[in-house]
């Protein structure tokens, strides 16, 4: 999702990607590894991104977290489908804090 997106706004921007790569201080090699879903992007690098591309901040970060999530859960086949089940009812988006995630008043709150 992440991926295709900043795909699209290079496109659409007609970014080379050496030029992104220069501006995240990596080399253009690393960047193509990372649009190939080879290597993970940091969230400072997503930022960095939706400030070249001139896209939405949140956009990108939420795109890139749900990536981050599919990768976790991906090879867990019932398991993982079933944490998922588990947790998203109970996440309170609006509660969030910079170091907490605040769950419904029958959970306690997780640390990242």
């Amino acid at each position: 999702m992440f991926i295709n997106r900043i795909k699209q706004l290079e496109e659409d921007c007609q970014m080379p990607q050496r030029q992104l790569a220069a501006t995240l201080n990596i080399d253009t090699a690393t960047y193509c590894k990372i649009e190939k879903g080879i290597r993970c992007v940091k969230r400072d690098q997503v930022i960095t991104i939706a400030k070249i591309l001139r896209a939405s901040q949140n956009e990108l970060l939420s795109l890139w977290l749900a990536d981050q999530v599919i990768n976790i859960v991906k090879d867990e086949k019932e398991l993982g489908e079933k944490a998922l089940e588990f947790f998203m009812p109970r996440i309170c988006l609006e509660n969030i804090t910079d170091s907490h995630i605040a769950v419904t008043e029958n959970d306690t709150a997780f640390n990242l």
